[in-house]
């Protein structure tokens, strides 16, 4: 039986349990039914696709808006730390 299910059986079921239950709770915060996977198969795919996108459009769209104030000011810092350099420390 070890070899069927990859190793002892009881934490094996333990492991899949646990990773049913972490799924059910990332499919439910979307919005998906286990009976809609069913019934629509190819739609619940098509709509994650679609949910993978949005989140690459909304997350552009907040590196854009960051990138408008963080970019001009590390440039700043970077000229400033070539252009003023440091006087060297004396020894006495």
């Amino acid at each position: 039986m070890d070899k069927i299910f990859g190793g002892p059986i009881l934490p094996t079921l333990i492991k899949l349990i646990l990773a049913s239950v972490g799924v059910g709770i990332v499919l439910a915060i979307f919005g998906i039914e286990p009976w809609q996977l069913w019934e629509d198969f190819l739609g619940t795919i098509s709509r994650v696709w679609e949910m993978g996108f949005n989140l690459i459009d909304w997350s552009f769209t907040y590196f854009l808006l960051g990138a408008v104030i963080v970019l001009p000011i590390w440039l700043v810092v970077r000229l400033w730390s070539v252009f003023v350099e440091k006087e060297p420390q004396r020894k006495d």
